[in-house]
């Protein structure tokens, strides 16, 4: 079976406080190792200016997540995401370890 990295980022609304930011973070890097996923990396990016207006925000608390397991982690991570007030948008992006000819 081929190992796969996925990258998840995630935006949460710009009027969350820190612990709230800190506390969104781990709950879905808990809900990620409930799933079998092992965390690689968590960046917390700050708050940035978004492109377009999301919801009523211009701004934006960007974090990202990369992340090895199965594939059927991630279903429930962005269901969660879907469903939470604090994330305004997320994508995952999937990549295969391993790739010879990377530069």
């Amino acid at each position: 079976m081929k190992s796969y990295m996925y990258e998840t980022m995630y935006i949460l609304r710009p009027d969350l406080n820190d612990e709230m930011v800190d506390a969104t973070i781990g709950k879905y890097q808990s809900l990620l190792k409930e799933q079998g996923a092992s965390i690689l990396e968590t960046q917390h990016r700050g708050k940035r200016r978004l492109a377009y207006e999301i919801d009523r925000n211009r701004e934006g608390v960007y974090i990202q997540m990369n992340y090895t397991g199965p594939g059927s982690a991630i279903a429930p991570l962005e269901r969660a995401m879907r469903l939470s007030d604090e994330v305004i948008r997320f994508l995952t992006v999937k990549q295969e370890t391993g790739c010879a000819g990377r530069s």
